[in-house]
């Protein structure tokens, strides 16, 4: 009797206990169900990270792919620009001179047309004048009778560089630009400041992004024009304050040869007048000779070039006022410099009759010699030293 009723009690225990033993089992297999698919839920993720970050690398890898494309499409667009302005230019004098060869023949009615076409070219050549003095303003009527005086302002730097104001501005800062190749500029807040001792302290320091070559670089209306170091004949615009380049061009037949041949740093000099902005240089097409362009300081564009008579044998340097060109000639040793070089692009001073003009009181040579139309000075650089000349002037004939 007692062993049925221990029976009866350890049955439903027995159930009881397989019963727990089945719901744990199934407890176990769903947690182990949970955990594989949380680890393949890590997993997906895991991987989906990786492809963001690899997408991420791969849009930067195209961004800078992009940006190098559109950086040689400007550089390309500046090239093909300058090559159709240079086979413009090219053509123009090819067609006058086709005109001018096909007029020239024995016969007595050939005779009568190359007349003819002597007038007709006096006449666009009349007009061509009229369309220049229109562009380049021409009220300016003065041109240079002497050099006064000299300031020796500082002595400091190289042997070559170059130091300007911006006629193009009303503030009185001073630019120093020390070295035929580098790429610093030391902006001074006015003359004061640049003739201390210790002037570098108190000067802005302006790094480019290209350094220049040579000393005929330029400062206008905020902004520097310089022939970029290690190209032919690229000028780079810079703006000074926001400190970035806004704009380039080549100039067709420069670089070459040195503008001058007794500063043969400098392949390409750049020059303000009244009128704006000038490229000076030489080419071996021209025997040497200097040739002068107008370039439009806003769209960095070729308006007019001019091949002048004057030889950049012996030059040391040249400079433009008021549409015309001086060119300073020196010896190579270094003597007393003197302009004995003149070309007026309108034909408004009788350059024969000019004398030859000397510089006052100093032997040596410059490295740069540049006119501020502003002051009607020049800011030039000899030798290490900043040097100011005061101009006597006259009007055109």
């Amino acid at each position: 009797m007692v062993v049925l009723q221990l029976q009866f009690l350890l049955v439903p225990l027995l159930a009881s206990i397989m019963g727990a033993a089945q719901y744990m089992m199934q407890d176990a297999a769903l947690m182990n169900y949970i955990d594989r698919r949380l680890l393949s839920l890590e997993k997906r993720l895991e991987k989906c990270n990786q492809d963001i970050l690899d997408y991420v690398e791969e849009f930067r890898d195209f961004s800078k792919m992009v940006l190098l494309r559109l950086a040689g499409l400007n550089n390309y667009k500046a090239e093909v620009k300058s090559e159709v302005e240079n086979l413009l230019t090219r053509i123009e004098r090819a067609q006058r001179d086709i005109d001018y060869f096909g007029s020239v023949t024995d016969s007595h009615t050939c005779i009568e047309v190359h007349e003819d076409l002597v007038k007709q070219q006096l006449f666009e050549e009349a007009e061509e004048k009229k369309k220049l003095k229109l562009m380049l303003n021409a009220s300016c009527d003065h041109m240079l009778a002497g050099i006064k005086s000299l300031k020796i302002v500082k002595k400091t730097g190289d042997k070559h560089g170059s130091w300007m104001k911006d006629p193009g501005k009303k503030h009185t800062k001073i630019y120093l630009l020390n070295g035929a190749v580098n790429n610093v500029i030391w902006e001074f807040a006015n003359i004061m400041t640049f003739t201390e001792s210790n002037h570098t302290l108190r000067a802005r320091r302006v790094t480019l992004p290209f350094p220049w070559e040579g000393t005929g670089h330029i400062i206008y209306q905020g902004f520097l024009f310089y022939h970029r170091y290690g190209s032919l004949n690229e000028i780079i615009k810079f703006n000074i304050q926001k400190r970035n380049v806004t704009d380039q061009m080549l100039l067709p037949g420069a670089g070459r040869i040195p503008a001058y041949q007794l500063s043969p740093s400098t392949k390409i000099d750049l020059a303000i007048d009244e009128q704006g902005l000038w490229a000076i240089h030489a080419e071996p097409d021209t025997g040497g000779n200097i040739v002068i362009t107008k370039i439009n300081h806003i769209t960095m564009a070729v308006e007019h070039t001019w091949d002048t008579s004057c030889s950049s044998k012996d030059a040391e340097a040249a400079f433009m006022a008021c549409n015309t060109l001086y060119v300073v000639y020196n010896s190579p040793s270094g003597s007393t410099s003197r302009i004995r070089c003149v070309y007026d692009i309108l034909d408004a001073v009788n350059t024969q009759e000019i004398p030859v003009l000397h510089f006052p009181k100093r032997q040596g040579s410059h490295s740069t010699i540049h006119y501020n139309p502003k002051e009607m000075q020049l800011f030039a650089w000899g030798d290490g030293s900043q040097i100011i000349y005061k101009l006597h002037t006259q009007q055109k004939v």
